[in-house]
């Protein structure tokens, strides 16, 4: 294969065109799935790797995804000579110790990509399956089926026993069955799109500007980091949730030397619960968040992290080691994301938000369908649900939203009511919620769902006992909580049961304003009751 000689616009025009093979297969994924958590939720991401299994591209879904991505080409090069690959291999996992992730729902689909007989990329692909509810989760055996890095297709030919084995262990089989369908899809897009690149520019040339974009990554990371002042900022926050009584602090160190940065984390161990996080999961929230503010327009790709250090202590809730419990894993990212926000704004405060609600509000309904032509089947329905952001230095926070390591939507409730045994009585923004000052923080969402049969619920909310900070005198936004009809049996943290009629209010929290507040601007925040 002759290459053509390689040009800053050569590079530029491959780079946008793999920008646009993870957006084609993100939207191949949601449009072929069946579950409304993937096709109206989006709870998916796509990404394209090179041989080695370094990050060349993500889409923009989720930021927390690309924890689960990380190791995961790496794990499977481990267990498989890369001699045995074949066209057509396609390789599942979700494991958060031998498969690369972060938690079991997160399954993902990777192929390799031949051209010529030669390996020369992956293409890898995410979607959160809805399952594996009803579980304890005091350890990682408790939470779901974990799979290693495993052949699920053999050279385009399906491992049926594997297959059997995944789907025995799920309990909604047939929405797992049409999602995983759906990522088989998205990723054979995926590879025919690349082969195309390849055979328009030339394998070496696209190999090329690959590792090109990396280097651009990484000189865009270092020119932004450099522009920051050196010195080291030191940030406190605490963690609180459902799962335990007190809440957990948390601290890093953020240092800036020349053009690289380093950041120290301070946490405890890793409890009997599911709000650890694995190491790959800690740098998908920092890659993220230390993007944003150093330069949002640095590539998603694997140079970024080349001037960054993180350190964890290794077995603390913040850097997790086997078996610790970790499904819950998000709630504890969007704390870190909030608390690598209060280090830096310390350093360039004009470029950094007021903090956000810190969670990913999150209800998880399920039970067995007592009418219809479904009758007797089982049901799981995942609701993640958007809070206030932070007040920004020159405008208000955004109200209702999703922040930092996730980034779905809230399922329509037209879909809600029209697949589920539910009903949405209200929807709506809590008055108040965002923090006051100069810039008001984001509001909250008060969300309260009736059920029409017999279901359980898990509720999993943070901020219901502190508060999302402002900045520069701002004051902090609104708790969180949740409420339950008066006939309701008691919930026991988070878990609990509604029978038909009952009802479940859940309040997001709002997030912290920005600067100090005039006669002109909002009324200090009340905590939502």
């Amino acid at each position: 294969m002759s290459a053509t000689p390689l040009d800053p616009i050569s590079v530029e025009v491959i780079g946008a065109a793999l920008s646009s093979i993870v957006e084609e297969t993100g939207e191949a994924l949601v449009r072929a799935s069946y579950s409304t958590n993937i096709k109206e939720r989006r709870d998916c991401s796509t990404a394209l790797f090179d041989r080695q299994g370094r990050t060349l591209c993500q889409a923009e879904h989720i930021p927390i995804h690309l924890g689960s991505f990380l190791d995961f080409i790496p794990m499977l090069l481990a267990d498989h000579d890369e001699a045995d690959l074949r066209p057509g291999d396609v390789f599942v996992g979700n494991d958060a110790y031998r498969g690369g992730g972060t938690h079991l729902p997160d399954i993902v689909l990777a192929e390799p990509i031949f051209v010529d007989g030669e390996l020369v990329a992956w293409t890898v692909n995410l979607a959160h399956h809805s399952d594996f509810v009803d579980r304890a989760h005091a350890h990682i055996y408790q939470e779901g089926l974990r799979i290693p890095p495993i052949r699920l297709y053999r050279a385009g030919e399906l491992q049926k026993d594997v297959q059997e084995i995944i789907l025995l262990n799920c309990q909604v089989p047939r929405e797992r069955l049409s999602d995983l369908r759906a990522q088989m899809a998205a990723n054979r897009v995926g590879v025919a799109r690349f082969q195309e690149l390849c055979a328009r520019y030339g394998t070496d040339t696209v190999l090329a500007s690959g590792e090109a974009l990396l280097d651009y990554a990484e000189r865009k990371m270092r020119a932004g980091i450099a522009a920051l002042p050196d010195g080291s900022w030191r940030f406190e926050d605490v963690f609180d949730n459902l799962d335990f009584d007190e809440p957990i602090p948390f601290a890093v160190t953020v240092t800036v030397a020349g053009d690289e940065l380093s950041l120290d984390f301070e946490a405890p161990a890793q409890i009997r619960a599911p709000i650890n996080m694995t190491r790959t999961a800690l740098l998908a929230t920092v890659y993220y968040i230390v993007k944003s503010v150093i330069d949002p327009t640095v590539l998603p790709n694997a140079g970024l992290a080349r001037p960054l250090t993180v350190r964890a202590p290794h077995g603390s809730i913040l850097n997790c080691a086997h078996p610790a419990a970790v499904n819950g894993r998000v709630q504890t990212c969007q704390r870190v994301a909030d608390l690598i926000l209060g280090a830096l704004a310390q350093a360039v405060p004009e470029r950094v938000s007021a903090c956000t609600n810190s969670t990913c509000s999150v209800a998880v309904f399920s039970g067995t369908r007592q009418s219809g032509p479904d009758a007797g089947s089982y049901w799981v329905y995942l609701e993640t649900i958007g809070g206030g952001g932070g007040a920004r230095p020159t405008a208000d926070g955004l109200d209702g939203i999703h922040v930092h390591a996730t980034n779905t939507s809230n399922l329509p409730v037209e879909a809600l009511e029209g697949e589920y045994p539910l009903i949405l009585e209200r929807y709506e923004l809590v008055d108040g919620s965002g923090g006051a000052g100069k810039h008001r923080g984001g509001m909250g969402l008060r969300r309260v769902y009736r059920a029409t049969e017999d279901c359980m619920v898990h509720v999993d909310v943070s901020r219901n006992k502190s508060r999302s900070w402002g900045l520069k005198g701002g004051d902090a936004g609104g708790h969180g909580s949740y409420v339950t009809s008066p006939d309701c049996d008691p919930f026991e943290r988070g878990y609990g049961t509604l029978r038909a009629g009952e009802w479940l209010e859940i309040i997001t929290p709002g997030g912290g304003g920005y600067g100090v507040a005039d006669q002109k601007d909002n009324a200090a925040p009340i905590a939502a009751e």
